[in-house]
């Protein structure tokens, strides 16, 4: 993508861009809206807070897919493979990550779609789709803690490959992995997409040749592999072993999120790229967790044949992936040569996935820090933030307390993710009492929609307290049925019981413009933000309840009115 390319301008000044009216008196724009024009001069790289224009969105189909699954490129899949293998055996282990990744699929693919298609993030999908303009709050949190445990997990993985590597003590390690990223997550898309397409090559590399050795050159160790019974050993079929297992691997359902911090810069959907395009929905949307199933699977492959090959007191370390390269790159190298790879390895799956969650978690921090504020502290805030907590973590030593951790966040995870795949295939086109367009803007919306928001609440609540034994022993590794189901049929309920009469608090933008071209994709007409002085295009603009000095209408971006602290902007409610 070219660098020069800005999907808003500043316009010269003029009496509109220059004051805001409030009750017939004008007040000096720059005073009262600088949060305004902070968010709108930073987020002209990364969108933070709003809809993605088209004119910013130069990428390829390809390059954009591409893109997004560098950021899978995350090691935690083999430590959650071999945790749970070694817990419950190859068996269990292996239909518990399918069932996990049948759940993820089916409930990723409405979102993927939704983000692309309308190049909007998932808490601008979630406004829209049950939760209200306040009440995706709530699911910010959910995903910005989703970002800061698996940064510190991947920033612990990085640390074990410096201590074996190089001797760097641990906590000086979990410090080296969290400072590096930050100087790559400061420029936001353009940056990121350049980092994930060059690095994959290699990655791939250092990542399936070790893996086709080992089954080519030990064929014993497939044998080995399913035969492996878990610490239990009993490792024949077990719905509850099934369940746990796969409770922890649904812990990662929150990765669509950033998945669609990638597809909400797809191109526009043609008849010329139609094909193309829905490959790279489904490939980097829902399609992430093929990808992440294998590596799991691959991660418990590797942990038994180090247990059971090489030394049964690998179990140990048998859960660390620089160890499970380590021992396979030994099999086929010398030793320094070896060490040099797993290290080189663990550095850049780390760089990939990391600043993904440090760009993401920032973008959920600040999202919902603005909307409550109404104030715009700036990304890298946040980006300092997340990735503070993340470091605590780390030294913390969350890594022995993985699947606990997991196993709770995924009730969570689920809740939120499923709630709003509900209503997005349920609610908007099954029963079509939801909107199908989703709706983000402050005004359009109520500020809590109970049926995302309760949904959401309920089986959350619900399947964490089956998960922490609540009622029994008996049913507590079904946390994850609970969430799911739960997740999945509230919506529809609460939808018809109150009618759909709280999702849209206007039905009217007050704008004439279309917001729709021929092709169904969102309109790249550009209008002028009198707060900001900007222009913007036309799904990003509401008209704004000030007129102008002749009574004439004036327009207002979803980013000013965001900000707005006065409340003076946002246009009345409308009638039913």
């Amino acid at each position: 993508m070219s660098d020069d390319v800005t999907s808003t301008r500043t316009l010269e000044p003029t009496t509109a861009a220059s004051t805001a009216v409030v009750s017939g008196a004008p007040i000096a724009a720059a005073a009262g809206n600088a949060d305004a024009m902070s968010a709108a001069k930073e987020s002209l790289e990364d969108y933070t807070l709003r809809f993605a224009p088209r004119s910013y969105r130069k990428w390829s189909a390809g390059v954009v897919a591409t893109s997004a699954l560098g950021g899978i490129a995350y090691l935690a899949d083999f430590s959650i493979g071999a945790n749970i293998g070694i817990a419950y055996g190859t068996v269990n282990a292996i239909l518990g990550i399918i069932v996990a990744a049948v759940i993820i699929f089916a409930t990723g693919f409405p979102l993927a779609y939704y983000a692309a298609r309308y190049n909007i993030d998932l808490d601008l999908i979630t406004r829209g789709s049950g939760f209200g303009y306040y009440g995706s709050v709530v699911t910010n949190v959910i995903f910005a803690t989703f970002t800061f445990i698996f940064f510190a997990l991947e920033g612990s993985i990085m640390a074990q490959g410096l201590e074996l590597g190089l001797g760097v003590p641990q906590w000086l390690g979990y410090a080296v992995s969290t400072i590096i990223i930050i100087p790559l997550v400061i420029y936001g898309m353009k940056t990121l997409a350049t980092l994930q397409v060059w690095t994959t090559p290699l990655w791939l590399l250092l990542m399936v040749v070790p893996v086709g050795y080992l089954v080519i050159s030990h064929p014993e160790s497939i044998d080995s592999f399913f035969a492996y019974t878990g610490e239990s050993g009993d490792g024949g079929p077990n719905l509850a072993s099934v369940m746990l297992a796969a409770g922890v691997c649904l812990s990662l359902m929150a990765q669509i999120a950033e998945q669609i911090d990638y597809l909400r810069f797809m191109p526009p959907k043609t008849a010329e790229n139609k094909g193309a395009w829905w490959r790279a929905v489904i490939l980097a949307g829902p399609g992430w967790v093929l990808f992440g199933a294998i590596k799991q699977i691959v991660g418990l492959f590797i942990a038994i044949y180090l247990i059971a090959t090489l030394d049964p007191a690998a179990s140990v370390h048998a859960n660390e992936p620089v160890h499970q390269f380590l021992g396979v790159y030994q099999e086929m190298m010398p030793a320094w040569l070896a060490m040099t790879l797993a290290v080189v390895l663990v550095v850049i799956s780390q760089i990939k996935i990391n600043v993904t969650n440090a760009y993401s978690g920032s973008l959920a921090w600040t999202n919902s820090f603005t909307r409550i504020t109404k104030t715009y502290p700036g990304r890298m805030v946040f980006v300092v933030v997340n990735l503070v907590i993340a470091l605590i973590l780390m030294e913390s030593n969350m890594f022995d307390f993985l699947n606990t951790i997991l196993g709770f966040y995924a009730n969570c995870a689920m809740a939120w993710v499923v709630t709003v795949a509900s209503d997005i295939t349920i609610n908007k086109y099954l029963l079509k009492i939801s909107p199908k367009v989703p709706e983000f803007r402050r005004g359009m919306l109520y500020a809590i929609n109970p049926v995302g928001f309760v949904s959401m609440l309920v089986s959350a609540g619900v399947s964490i307290a089956v998960f922490f034994g609540a009622f029994g022993s008996a049913v507590q590794p079904y946390s994850p049925i609970f969430a799911v189901l739960l997740a999945l049929v509230l919506p529809p309920v609460l939808a018809l019981w109150t009618r759909g009469r709280c999702y849209l608090r206007r039905i009217d933008d007050g704008i004439d413009l279309p917001m729709f071209d021929a092709d169904g994709n969102p309109s790249d007409a550009k209008l002028l933000c009198h707060v900001t002085g900007l222009e913007f295009e036309r799904p990003d603009m509401l008209r704004s309840a000030q007129d102008g000095p002749d009574g004439e209408p004036q327009y207002i971006s979803s980013l000013a009115l965001s900000t707005d602290k006065s409340g003076t902007l946002v246009l009345p409610a409308s009638e039913r």
